[in-house]
Order: C-alpha cells, then sequence, then structure tokens
C-alpha cells in the first residue's frame, strides 16, 4: 500500500469504538467491530501485524477464540504459515493440554490440542487486544507446556493500564495500537 504507516495506523484508530459500562459496570470496553467492517481498514490490520512481526522467524501462528481468530487466521494466511486454534473448554475432538487463568471479572480456561505444538517450534500468539494479560499468559504457559518457543504475542491493540504485558513478561509484546487511559 502507499499509505504512510502513520495514516493506516490513524485508520485502524478511527474505526474502534469505546462502550462505557460493557459488560458491566466500569468497564470500558474497545468495540472492533466497525474494523472489521470496514473493507479498508480490516486488511490494513493484517498488513501492519505482518510488517511488525514477519522477522520474527514465525514458524506457526496461535491465537485463543474467538476474536483472536479473527486477526491470527488471516495473518497465518498472509504468512504462509499454519494456524492453531486455542479453544474453550470441550470444544476440540482430540486430547487437551488445558490451563485455568483469571480474567478481569472471572475465571475461564483454554485447550489446545496435545499434539498441536512441536518441540522447538516458533510459536506467534495473536489476539485482539492484550488486556488484563490472563488469557494471553495462559495461551503462553500452552504453547510451552508443549515444548513451543513463543517468539512474541501480537496484538492489535493494547491497554496499557490494565497492565497485561507484566502477566506476559518473557514474551515480546507487539501491538499496532495503545490505549493509555
Amino acid at each position: 500500500m502507499n499509505d504512510s504507516s502513520d495514516d493506516r495506523i490513524e485508520l485502524l484508530r478511527s474505526r474502534i469504538t469505546t462502550v462505557a459500562d460493557f459488560p458491566e459496570p466500569g468497564i470500558q470496553f474497545k468495540d472492533i467491530t466497525p474494523l472489521l467492517q470496514c473493507p479498508r481498514a480490516f486488511p490494513v490490520s493484517i498488513e501492519l501485524l505482518e510488517e511488525k512481526v514477519k522477522d520474527l522467524g514465525v514458524e506457526i501462528i496461535a491465537a485463543p477464540e474467538s476474536r483472536g481468530f479473527l486477526f491470527g487466521v488471516p495473518l497465518a494466511l498472509r504468512m504462509n504459515v499454519g494456524f492453531l486454534p486455542i479453544r474453550k473448554p470441550g470444544k476440540l475432538p482430540r486430547e487437551v493440554h488445558k490451563i485455568e487463568y483469571a480474567l478481569e471479572y472471572g475465571t475461564d480456561s483454554v485447550e489446545i490440542h496435545a499434539d498441536a505444538v512441536q518441540p522447538g517450534q516458533k510459536v506467534l500468539l495473536v489476539d485482539d487486544v492484550l488486556a488484563t494479560g490472563g488469557t494471553m499468559a495462559a495461551c503462553c504457559q500452552l504453547v510451552e507446556k508443549m515444548g513451543g518457543v513463543v517468539i512474541g504475542c501480537a496484538f492489535l491493540m493494547e491497554l496499557t493500564f490494565l497492565g497485561g504485558r507484566e502477566k506476559i513478561p518473557d514474551s515480546r509484546v507487539i501491538h499496532l495500537l495503545e490505549e493509555t487511559d
């Protein structure tokens, strides 16, 4: 594309809406739906993510459901690497590894097929937003439990004021947009 990186970032920023008090009072939810609906902004987000991770030696991309899939799958296709879904419990048909973790408002767990990551394989984890970091920390633990090497965690947006990066201190954090409050 011929647009400058700053113009592309502003396009993305203009397509994210803040929804007050969702899913509960006090939460300022970052709604990416308008970005996904824009036939220009969504592809630009994937293009910019690729530009930021292309030199990391990515061998496979993994992402948590469901919004991580939205960015992980097209990025994997663009980079010509495979994709590994990290799912909620009970969604995968074969033997799984499972990790439980704390959310901003409760607990949850994620699973991945037990044979999905090969020892030493370089894995890029992708999600839409880095908030408190619980989900991504659990994903990193799953990959590492299987002998994979997390080479980075890439996000459309990082909410720095929530401190999620602190839960994944050993990982390289990559983001396109940053919210500081």
